[in-house]
């Protein structure tokens, strides 16, 4: 706040001088505000760890899930069929024919151009094994109307009208699903409703049925029965394709990969900012900080120590490296699950039950500590608060005792006004 009286009488700003004077008074609030600014910088830093820490957890916990370790691949031996399987899917093969293509049924009806196409008031829709479907047409009897009313009612059934090449006006009824499930007949329509495409369900054949050999079909080109937690899904007619299901060794080593990523990702935040360097210039947030320090050893450790009644990380291609890091060699890897799988699941899923408890007591320390830290910083800007309180008070008093000194100045250059006119009276009475 400027002062009203800014130098009237003295010629002093006196704003310029009650404000340096307020700095020397909010030099311990400023104080305070650094100590708060340096504590926020902490807790981001604790936060950002915990972020990664969390990660490593979540890596920890996909190694050693059981789903990981139950985790297969399915392949075709020809791209007329797609395969995918789920976990827990039964390792095996098959070798089947697929003899057919599910397709859904097209029926038409040559109409009038124009007036009515039904015999009556209404149509009558049956889909498959379905009840039959009123459709009122009344309103409008047309070729467009009766279109128009099948496709608003929402069944698996869709209607347009067309114009063939000789000039016949057809009313087409399409099937939106295919199957013999899902065949339709229409009646109520004055003219006879002849299929153009007969409803199939897609068929695939395993060995001879009259040896032993079975069939599935399908109302849809998927099969989720022929292989148990296996889908198929077939594009054409072929014989002898060969699905094989097999367990997963890649995709166990991107689990096993992401964990050692996500380990050196928590590694390098922790050492970023716990940071040290000469002179302090470059110096992390947490420096100093001992239970920050202690992370590091102890994700470290945690690779280091191996596994009792297992041995070394190294025999499933996860240690450490001169600097510090964690490495996987899936080459090793693959080798000791090839080896023996059950071997290799122990120790791969030891390890990621080892750094997950690792990681939640991890976790735990430096939440406890942000939240001494939070309030801290609570406590500060409490502190900060009052001086806020206290300044205002100090910069009001000031101001008033500037603007009390200007008034007396002001008093005092009348008086001295009054004695110079005075004296200049009684030197010219003489």
């Amino acid at each position: 706040m400027t002062s009203s009286v800014d130098g009237l009488i003295s010629g002093l700003s006196t704003s310029a001088l009650i404000s340096q004077l307020m700095q020397v008074e909010a030099a311990p609030q400023t104080q305070l505000k650094t100590k708060v600014s340096n504590e926020q910088k902490v807790v981001a830093a604790y936060q950002s760890i915990n972020t990664k820490l969390a990660a490593l957890q979540k890596a920890a916990e996909d190694l050693s899930a059981k789903t990981t370790w139950s985790s297969v691949k399915a392949t075709s031996s020809s791209d007329a069929v797609t395969a995918s399987a789920a976990n827990g899917a039964v390792t095996g093969n098959a070798t089947f024919n697929v003899t057919s293509l599910a397709r859904g049924q097209v029926s038409t009806a040559v109409v009038a151009g124009t007036g009515s196409v039904v015999a009556g008031g209404s149509l009558t829709v049956t889909i498959g094994s379905g009840d039959p479907v009123t459709i009122d047409v009344s309103a409008d009897p047309s070729a467009a109307g009766v279109a128009k009313a099948i496709n608003a009612k929402g069944l698996d059934l869709k209607a347009a009208v067309i114009t063939t090449s000789t000039g016949d006006t057809v009313l087409q009824l399409t099937s939106t699903k295919t199957g013999t499930a899902n065949a339709f007949t229409v009646t109520g329509l004055d003219a006879p409703v002849k299929n153009a495409v007969t409803a199939v369900d897609a068929r695939v054949e395993v060995g001879d049925p009259a040896t032993g050999g079975y069939a599935v079909t399908s109302s849809s080109n998927t099969f989720t029965n022929l292989m148990s937690g296996v889908t198929l899904t077939v594009k054409r007619v072929e014989n002898d394709v060969t699905v094989d299901v097999s367990a997963d060794a890649d995709a166990i080593a991107a689990k096993t990969q992401a964990f050692v990523d996500a380990a050196n990702n928590a590694l390098k935040e922790i050492s970023k900012q716990s940071a040290w360097s000469q002179g302090g210039t470059t110096n992390g947030p947490l420096v100093g900080d001992y239970m920050v320090r202690e992370l590091t050893d102890r994700v470290l450790g945690t690779v280091s120590s191996g596994l009792a009644g297992y041995g070394s990380f190294k025999q499933v291609g996860v240690q450490l490296d001169r600097d510090g890091n964690l490495k996987f060699d899936k080459d090793a890897f693959a080798k000791a699950y090839a080896a023996d799988p059950a071997a290799a699941e122990r120790g791969a899923a030891g390890l990621g039950a080892a750094m997950t408890t690792m990681a939640e007591t991890a976790q735990k320390n430096v939440t406890s500590s942000t939240q001494s830290r939070n309030k801290l910083v609570d406590n500060l800007n409490d502190q900060i608060a009052a001086w806020d309180v206290r300044l205002t008070a100090r910069q009001t008093a000031l101001q008033k005792q500037f603007s009390n000194l200007e008034v007396a100045l002001g008093k005092l250059q009348s008086q001295s006004s009054w004695l110079s006119g005075q004296l200049a009276g009684l030197s010219s009475g003489s």
